[in-house]
């Protein structure tokens, strides 16, 4: 049994590069609040949602991140009927979202950009954006996503017109991220399940998008559960059904950190907020205790032999994600 760590009252703010917006070095991720049951294996009432949603809105972190495609809204509805209850986003509040594809047609033209912001506009119940992300442009070509008329010149028309005040861009593979980073059109990027203590495939990249002033902020540090519930109770890495040397990798992660008096939660976590590269780091949260929990885990004093420890177990190059 571990010892309870008190976390503090407030966790520091920095910038997020050049946006001039300042955040909590943990981002709470509004997608499982949502309900997700075909990732998460769960699901998570209205109710529940947007109570968690007020925690995350009140609690020790000043930074949310939702999704227009997140349950076809849902996670921006709850975050909205959380915002009504106390009066709008509070002072100092960094609340993101992103711009999806038509997840029915996958229309991802520069018009349906301009509709899901309209959408979520509505469903939060603001009437400007600080931070919008393209979110997964892995589906369609880069050069599509650059063409006349596509999502990155209607994203800059946004910007123009204020309705979105600074632009990100969210996905997976690595090179890609880089190539619109590398448009100059950018002030963050969100990288998931790319820098975790087991993948390191995003290396290079937070290298580049720091060497640009773009503000870096890290997903999914727990690969989608298993590095915060364990190979024993959760499976899935990164989404996807765990393979034999994964799990082994994991559990043998898992019983340096006991040996240390560490929950593998909170070295996962930790990996990514001791990363002076990494302005933030996205935790998804389904539950108001998960907020206190993830301060907790977030403040846990971890010992350096523990890294030292964790170090040679992380996999080889072949195996990341890319």
């Amino acid at each position: 049994m571990y010892a309870h760590q008190q976390p503090p009252d407030a966790f520091p703010r920095r910038l997020l590069g050049a946006t001039g917006l300042r955040v909590t070095p943990v981002c709470i991720g509004g997608g499982p609040l949502g309900s997700m049951p075909a990732l998460f294996g769960y699901d998570v009432s209205a109710e529940r949602g947007t109570e968690t949603a007020l925690a995350a809105l009140t609690g020790p972190f000043n930074f949310l991140d939702t999704a227009a495609g997140y349950s076809d809204g849902e996670s921006e509805r709850r975050i909205g009927a959380a915002l009504r209850r106390i009066g709008g986003v509070p002072e100092g509040f960094v609340l993101a979202t992103k711009v999806d594809r038509d997840f029915g047609t996958g229309d991802f033209s520069g018009e349906q950009m301009r509709r899901s912001a309209e959408g979520s506009l509505e469903r939060l119940g603001l009437d400007r954006l600080p931070l919008v992300y393209l979110h997964d442009p892995e589906h369609i070509g880069f050069e599509q996503g650059m063409a006349p008329g596509g999502p990155v010149e209607a994203l800059l028309d946004l910007q123009h017109q204020g309705v979105v005040e600074h632009l990100g861009v969210a996905g997976g593979p690595v090179e890609l991220m880089a190539r619109y980073l590398r448009t100059g059109h950018f002030a963050a990027l969100i990288t998931h399940n790319r820098w975790t203590l087991v993948d390191h495939s995003a290396g290079e990249l937070i290298d580049e998008a720091v060497s640009l002033g773009v503000g870096v902020v890290n997903a999914a540090p727990f690969a989608s559960g298993i590095l915060a519930k364990g190979p024993d109770r959760f499976t899935k890495y990164a989404y996807r059904d765990a393979d034999a040397a994964t799990l082994s990798r994991i559990r043998a992660m898992e019983a340096a950190c006991a040996a240390h008096g560490v929950p593998l939660a909170a070295a996962a976590l930790q990996f990514s907020l001791r990363d002076p590269r990494i302005t933030s780091t996205i935790v998804g949260v389904s539950r108001p205790e998960r907020i206190a929990e993830t301060a907790r885990l977030a403040s846990w004093d971890v010992p350096d032999q523990l890294w030292e420890a964790l170090a040679p177990l992380t996999a080889p190059k072949e195996s990341w994600l890319h």
